[in-house]
């Protein structure tokens, strides 16, 4: 018996990277429009093609009727590091990013819909590229492997072993997995043209539109414009806002609602208390700038509501530098990165179901407390969480916030101040953007030392996969026959 099966998963990666080197193509509508050099996206998919070929080459007779859980960890992660790196050669190529590290930082913080960059003026930057750093977003957000479910019934690998990787406690709303990509990606793709169309309508021309679009509802957060939402008017962030929020909610609901299932989506809790704490959170940040700022009503309203979405849900679009709110806002800002949107979203972070999941634990504690001898069970939109989910989500919690101190304390002796170094690595793991200091809303990560930049890539890819993908390839057990 073998511990991993090598051939299959280089299949995998073989179909992965065709799939990204037909994604660079997909930027030479927009050079040419704009008159740039298509040069950097061709010899990008061809040289992504060659190695596609190479490994399709190497694993033509894989046998994908034995692929394992193991091969599916192996093949999730892989595939991001490899991804990432290979989409990083329009930067090099075009010249605008002339530093691997940098070029890589910036790939990786795209395809995982982080939003963080190294570049310190976005607007001098070719439209082709500008429109590729949207496009690795709104690519990431759809989920490398929700591309690759589509074909990978044709290599007789279950796909939802690995689609299930991608993001836990997703609810299987299909039996079929080839059913799920394609209903995902209908519901993505309907959420994008519905943005595009209502940002046109107001001051973005169909560039910026299409390019926020792909930031929005990947939960992303690349602008076009150095300022962010900052630079466009109330009507467009309203119109973003709203986006953001609509991105952070779960596929699951969306699926429901188009088969006028609403009684699922009146049981789904996550729903429920992912709108109360927006909603909470908003009327706080809400309540912070009208309090200790002069800001009239509407203002503070739209600041603190778009602030609040947008990290609650990983986005990372700014509509206000909130380094320059009242401390008790900034510190209630950074506190809400460790919240993240809902599962089965695009977003990032903990997510609204652990954190439900952990406030009914307390409730549970506290009713034994008062009722020994009652036996409770555990419910989570209608169904039963069973002690071994109960237990895994508690511990991914535990090692999530083990990690954010370790990355902390590493980001620390790289040079970094402990507000930018916590920040970074708060909003790197969870996906959202921009910190709180030098690395703030309207900064970027430039200045930063290389190996920071090389930790927060990690960080970047071990959040995407929610940590467990990754860690479970450096556990004995793996290893182990």
């Amino acid at each position: 018996m073998k511990l991993i099966n090598p051939l299959i998963i280089l299949r995998i990666l073989s179909t992965i990277l065709f799939i990204e080197a037909i994604f660079f193509l997909f930027c030479l509508p927009v050079a040419h429009i704009y008159n740039e050099s298509p040069f950097p996206f061709l010899w990008s998919s061809l040289i992504t093609s060659a190695i596609s070929a190479l490994l399709y080459f190497i694993s033509r007779n894989a046998d994908t009727g034995k692929f394992s859980n193991r091969d599916g960890y192996l093949s999730v992660t892989l595939s991001w590091i490899i991804f990432t790196i290979l989409g990083s050669i329009p930067y090099l190529f075009s010249g605008t990013i002339p530093s691997f590290i940098d070029a890589v930082f910036e790939s990786t913080s795209g395809f995982s819909t982080t939003g963080s960059s190294i570049l310190k003026d976005v607007e001098i930057l070719p439209y082709s590229i500008l429109f590729w750093r949207s496009l690795t977003h709104w690519i990431g957000g759809l989920g490398i492997i929700v591309l690759v479910v589509i074909v990978l019934p044709s290599l007789k690998v279950s796909g939802y072993q690995l689609f299930s990787l991608e993001s836990s406690l997703k609810e299987k709303i299909h039996p079929k997995t080839k059913a799920i990509g394609f209903r995902i990606m209908i519901i993505y793709m309907t959420l994008t043209l519905m943005e595009i169309i209502l940002l046109t309508f107001g001051d973005m021309d169909l560039f910026d539109s299409i390019c926020h679009s792909f930031g929005t509802i990947a939960t992303g957060g690349f602008s076009t414009r150095n300022l962010s939402l900052m630079y466009y008017s109330s009507y467009s962030q309203y119109i973003v806002m709203i986006f953001m929020f609509m991105a952070g909610t779960s596929q699951v609901v969306y699926y429901f609602i188009v088969k006028l299932n609403f009684r699922k989506v009146r049981q789904n809790e996550e729903l429920w208390f992912y709108i109360a704490v927006v909603v909470l959170a908003g009327t706080v940040a809400t309540g912070i700038l009208l309090t200790n700022t002069t800001k009239p009503l509407e203002v503070a309203f739209r600041e603190g509501f778009f602030q609040v979405i947008s990290i609650i849900t990983c986005t990372g679009f700014a509509s206000a530098d909130f380094n320059l709110w009242p401390v008790a806002g900034t510190v209630f800002l950074f506190l809400l990165m460790f919240s993240g949107g809902s599962t089965g979203s695009t977003s990032g972070g903990i997510k609204m179901a652990r954190h439900l999941v952990v406030l009914k634990n307390i409730r549970g504690v506290f009713t034994k407390l008062t009722h020994p001898n009652m036996v409770t069970s555990m419910k989570l939109n209608g169904k039963t969480i069973n002690n071994d989910t109960n237990i895994t989500i508690i511990s991914f919690i535990i090692l999530y916030i083990f990690i954010f101190i370790t990355g902390t304390g590493i980001i620390i002796a790289t040079g970094l101040d402990p507000v930018a170094a916590s920040s970074s690595v708060a909003t790197c793991m969870a996906g959202i953007g921009p910190g709180l200091g030098i690395v703030g809303p309207m900064s970027n990560y430039s200045d930063i030392p290389e190996i920071s930049k090389v930790v927060l890539s990690l960080l970047m890819i071990i959040g995407r996969l929610e940590i467990i993908t990754v860690f479970v390839l450096f556990g004995r057990s793996y290893w182990r026959l």
